[in-house]
């Protein structure tokens, strides 16, 4: 098996890199640090910025040259910070998660796009959030950036309908890793980076189109998706919010 992940460092795309690893297996590791993961099988680390479509675009021509077209792509890599939309100083971290959490995405998953297709085979799999569901105040960069993922790839699923290449959108609530831990409030259904990971690669097997994990922030986001407005803007607004001074 071919992999590719991306954010593959540290947090859930550490955790998804030893959920594949195995002997037989090619790992592609993109990540801006760079890994230096011991693991079983074949490694080959990137250390590529998904900001930088021209080091993307030629990471997926190295690894398909050597190895093939991949059989899973990850597009993981994401940053979060809390923003406040009345502030414009925020523009700024607004911008930063657009490009790291949209096009960096986008541009993983068009980098390997088309040596899958020519296979007719292959899975990309991108990592939005429940957080893209609705609005979350002092939270409008990360909201916005996860909601434009998940339509994004709900776009590139149709286009890609009847190639072979199927299309997974992952919506995870919260996961025990680096960015979830400058939170200052209570996390409900918290998962472990381990377990985050075997479940996304059970979503991933199955070929689900859009996965919210854990099931209970599904029924939370069923629920969120069917407040009126007014109600979700009471009830939103007393919402405990993330730090906005994180570095992003």
């Amino acid at each position: 098996m071919k992999v590719v992940i991306t954010g593959a460092s540290s947090g859930i795309g550490e955790a998804l890199a030893r959920h594949y690893a195995a002997d037989g297996t090619v790992l592609g590791l993109i990540s801006r640090r760079g890994t230096a993961l011991a693991l079983p099988g074949t490694i080959v680390p990137y250390p590529v910025d998904v900001t930088d479509e021209g080091a993307l675009a030629e990471a997926a021509r190295d690894f398909t040259t050597r190895f093939g077209a991949p059989d899973l792509v990850i597009a993981n890599a994401g940053i979060a910070v809390g923003t406040e939309g009345a502030d414009p100083r925020d523009m700024a971290k607004l911008k930063k998660l657009l490009e790291v959490n949209v096009v960096g995405l986008a541009a993983t998953l068009a980098a390997f796009a088309p040596a899958m297709r020519e296979a007719r085979r292959g899975t990309l799999a991108g990592v939005a959030s429940v957080a893209g569901f609705r609005g979350l105040a002092g939270n409008g960069a990360y909201s916005a950036s996860k909601s434009a993922a998940i339509t994004w790839m709900e776009s590139l699923r149709a286009e890609l309908h009847g190639s072979g290449v199927s299309v997974v959108c992952i919506c995870p609530g919260y996961i025990d890793t680096p960015m979830t831990r400058v939170n200052r409030f209570r996390m409900p259904f918290l998962l472990t980076a381990d377990e985050a990971a075997r479940r996304f690669a059970r979503a991933i097997a199955a070929k689900r189109r859009l996965a919210v994990i854990p099931w209970q922030m599904a029924l939370v986001s069923i629920l969120l998706r069917l407040l009126p407005g007014w109600l979700y803007d009471r009830i939103a607004s007393r919402a405990p919010r993330k730090p906005r001074d994180v570095p992003v």
